[in-house]
């Protein structure tokens, strides 16, 4: 088949056996196209489909010389690249299940996961990361670490012998085992990876995923993407950024992509990724809120710096596309005239600095800012929200170009079930209900009841199908009065405003809420210079009229909350939350049980 053309013959996702079996019929069908792309010195290079296959077998055959035997864990630690999903595919096509570990991750977190899962063998890219996962492997006695780089060999040290990703092929030549055959006999309903959560409030915890869970997602996203307007999968591009060790891009940047039979580039860092974009010019990407809110914060300060004609052209753009949205009747017959002419002169714009033909982006990980999401919309970029969790392996639902309401978080994907408990609880049923957690038979007991996930997300459902989150179970405050007040919605306000970076709210069991914030850096040293104040953060904390002009924005966004809602005093954090210091998780949520702990003294002495 060439790739200009229309894909007829898509992926049979009910009859499918196993994942590795995506990119077995993939590459039967596009071989020599360009599947996965790479950036090496200033220049992208591109592998094919029918390239990546021999990759994961000749890796697939070299741990199988090195002892894999069905069912061994094995770690994988790796930003995104091309080598990612061969050593993903080539562990789940030796019989092996993928634990997939965060690069930031400290050298305690690896033990865990590495102790945890009983992990006998790791993947890691280079030597930086490596240094870390040895230290880990040693004393979680791993015995057998892959280096993916040519530097990370050399570096055995106390019983953790290091081989290369090379040397590991080159092994698997000895051994005379038919891959393909392996990847047909592996069952749809065996585990594939350990995918261990976040850990907003605790120690991560194991997540066991089968192949069947992360078909059914992708059977649900090549659903959705099919009503993109022009959308046909050989013809795209999708540009990985996340972690490929969070379950959404694991899930989605891989086998939806495969499943689509998209070309995938992995963009070179975080902060090349506007560059990235401009060069790779993706037809469908995803991200979490905050890459949107930082987008969007970037945008409005160069209009502003900007000034004149351009600045006005543009605010009415966006004043005219949220009034379309949010009410296209209102719209008076000047500002529907005219704006035609806006599209040419303001959203061409800034759809080029999306490459151009972005088709959408799809919202997931956290809760979506409606004001962030309208002005997307109504600049002429289209962003979808969603919602998951690794538990459902992880999109459970999405909202779809055609009904696309920044208030929900759509209906449910093909093949998923959904219902509303009693007391509010989004209860999710269907094949992508992970198997359950590992090595704890009664956490699963008490999460997966008759077949249904119990999420631990409050919601509800409106008259079109389509879910909304009004707050996680746990995370609910519940105030001195009795009344309900959902933290992310405030902080997601907050954190909008381009004086503040990152934001917690606090107020259980007390008269009203009170607020720990972040600055934000930039913001702060624009301040500071056009006050002529000293930048040092610690200096400016203690500022009067720094403080004044942080509180200004809280007042913005008081306005728009209710009484209940309202952020009535507020305290800076000495520092941002990171995940070093314990206070973010690797997939950028706050942990609220380790800020409490450190602050709760200072937040407590507002309520005086």
């Amino acid at each position: 088949m060439q790739m200009g053309s229309v894909l007829v013959n898509k992926i049979d996702y009910p009859g499918l056996p196993n994942l590795p079996s995506i990119l077995v019929q993939q590459a039967a069908r596009f071989g020599d196209a360009p599947f996965m792309w790479r950036k090496h010195d200033g220049q992208w290079h591109a592998l094919s489909w029918a390239q990546a296959l021999a990759r994961v077998q000749a890796v697939a055959r070299g741990l199988i010389a090195r002892g894999l035997q069905p069912g061994d864990r094995v770690g994988l630690i790796s930003e995104n690249r091309p080598e990612w999903l061969i050593c993903d595919l080539a562990i789940m096509a030796a019989g092996g299940v993928t634990v997939p570990a965060y690069v930031t991750n400290t050298i305690d977190s690896h033990v865990h996961v590495f102790s945890d899962s009983g992990a006998r063998m790791a993947f890691v890219s280079n030597a930086k990361l490596a240094d870390r996962v040895i230290k880990a492997a040693q004393q979680a006695g791993l015995g057998l670490v892959i280096g993916m780089d040519a530097d990370v060999t050399g570096q055995d040290r106390q019983g953790v012998e290091v081989t290369s990703l090379e040397a590991l092929t080159e092994a698997g030549k000895a051994v005379d085992v038919d891959i393909l055959d392996r990847i047909a006999a592996l069952p749809r309903d065996g585990l594939a990876a350990i995918i261990y959560t976040s850990g907003t409030g605790g120690v991560p915890t194991g997540v066991m995923l089968s192949h069947g869970n992360m078909i059914c997602n992708a059977m649900g996203a090549d659903d959705l993407l099919d009503h993109l307007p022009g959308f046909v999968g050989p013809n795209e591009i999708y540009l990985s950024f996340l972690p490929m060790s969070h379950s959404y891009e694991f899930s989605v940047g891989q086998f939806v992509t495969m499943g689509v039979g998209a070309q995938i580039y992995y963009a070179e860092s975080l902060e090349k990724l506007i560059q990235n974009i401009a060069e790779v010019r993706p037809t469908f990407m995803t991200a979490v809120p905050r890459l949107y809110e930082s987008i969007r914060g970037r945008i409005l300060a160069g209009v502003e710096k900007q000034g004149g004609l351009k600045a006005k052209l543009f605010l009415a753009a966006l004043r005219i596309g949220e009034k379309r949205y949010e009410d296209p009747s209102s719209l008076t017959l000047w500002e529907k005239l005219i704006d035609p002419v806006l599209d040419r002169l303001v959203r061409k714009k800034v759809a080029d600095r999306f490459g151009g033909r972005l088709k959408a982006f799809v919202s997931g990980g956290a809760p979506l800012n409606y004001e962030v999401g309208r002005f997307f919309l109504a600049l002429g970029v289209r962003i979808l929200q969603g919602y998951g969790q690794t538990e459902a392996a992880p999109v459970v639902s999405c909202n779809f170009p055609h009904i696309n309401d920044l208030s929900t978080i759509g209906p449910p994907l093909k093949g998923v079930e959904v219902k509303i408990a009693p007391d509010g609880e989004i209860l999710v049923k269907g094949e992508l209900v992970m198997l359950g957690y590992w090595r704890q038979p009664e956490r699963t007991a008490q999460t997966v009841i008759d077949g249904w996930l119990h999420t631990g997300d409050i919601g509800e459902m409106d008259a079109q199908g389509r879910l909304r989150i009004t707050d996680r179970k746990k995370d609910i405050i519940v105030n001195s009065g009795g009344d309900n007040i959902s933290p992310q919605r405030v902080e997601g306000m907050l954190c909008v405003e381009p004086e503040i970076a990152q934001a917690m709210v606090h107020g259980d069991k007390r008269p009203h809420l009170v607020g720990l914030i972040v600055p934000d850096e930039e913001w702060a040293k624009s301040w500071a210079q056009e006050k002529g104040r000293d930048p040092d953060p610690a200096a400016l904390k203690s500022d009067p009229d720094f403080r004044k002009a942080v509180a200004e924005a809280i007042d913005r966004v008081n306005r728009k909350l209710s009484v209940l809602e309202k952020v009535r005093s507020f305290r800076f954090a000495d520092e941002p939350f990171t995940i070093d210091n314990a206070m973010l998780t690797p997939s950028m949520k706050i942990r609220r049980h380790v800020i409490r702990k450190q602050y709760l003294d200072r937040l407590e002495a507002l309520y005086g």
